[in-house]
């Protein structure tokens, strides 16, 4: 009787070169040293490292012993629009296996199936979600900034949800005088009862030269908490 091949499961953070998809970095699941993802679903972006920063269980490739369809990678124009990839993830005594993969793209090519030794997956899995070697300072202000907002109930105080915070990269190939300079934006939204409509609303803050991380979290935090946010939906500099 064959005995089933044991993948190695290798995570890696990789910024997406479209700037209408999510601006932080995608999380790539590489397998056995190929990018097994890319060869059938090109188009398709993994979910970005935003969507680790919740409790094991909800990290998009988390495994469980009930069977999950898991979305695996997306294009940028959304799953409804041009098709995702997916894949049941489930255990299998100290296994996990990647198994019934699905693509609702253009192409229906799909990956051989995959076995994991959980406890290599499960290590991969938590040294992803810690992971800030890939960060640029743009993504260090964003992610610092979006902690010191939460924590300080802020929004809450003046009946808003603080949504997300992002970074904004400079768009790459653009001559200087025209391109958008770096900064983070802050979305936020009024709290509204059943059934109302919610308007979203954002501060556009920028990041400067010459200073350091914390330097302008801490000037970012101050300028945000000074600003009565029922007032205005874009941010001044």
């Amino acid at each position: 009787m064959r005995v089933p091949a044991i993948s190695t499961l290798t995570l890696q953070h990789r910024i997406p070169d479209d700037r209408a998809a999510d601006p932080w970095a995608e999380v790539r699941p590489p397998t056995d040293g190929a990018d097994v993802l890319k060869e059938v679903h090109p188009e398709g972006l993994a979910h970005s490292c935003r969507y680790w920063r919740g409790p094991t269980e909800s990290r998009p490739p988390a495994a469980t012993e009930e069977p999950r369809r898991a979305m695996i990678t997306e294009p940028a124009c959304t799953a409804g629009c041009c098709g995702a990839l997916y894949v049941t993830i489930r255990r299998e005594g100290d296994q996990v296996v990647w198994e019934s993969w699905e693509n609702t793209g253009d192409s229906t090519a799909v990956p051989a199936d995959f076995r994991f030794d959980s406890a290599q997956y499960e290590a991969e899995l938590a040294r992803a979600a810690a992971d800030r070697g890939w960060e640029e300072p743009v993504d260090t202000v964003a992610r610092l900034l979006e902690q010191a907002l939460a924590d300080s109930g802020w929004f809450e105080h003046w009946g808003r949800v603080l949504t997300s915070v992002s970074p904004r990269r400079e768009e790459p190939g653009l001559p200087e005088e025209i391109t958008s300079p770096q900064g983070v934006d802050v979305h936020f939204h009024q709290v509204r009862g059943p059934g109302e409509r919610t308007y979203p609303y954002r501060y556009e803050l920028f990041v400067t030269r010459g200073h350091t991380v914390e330097e302008q979290v801490r000037r970012l935090t101050a300028r945000v908490l000074a600003d009565d946010p029922r007032k205005t939906a874009e941010m001044h500099r």
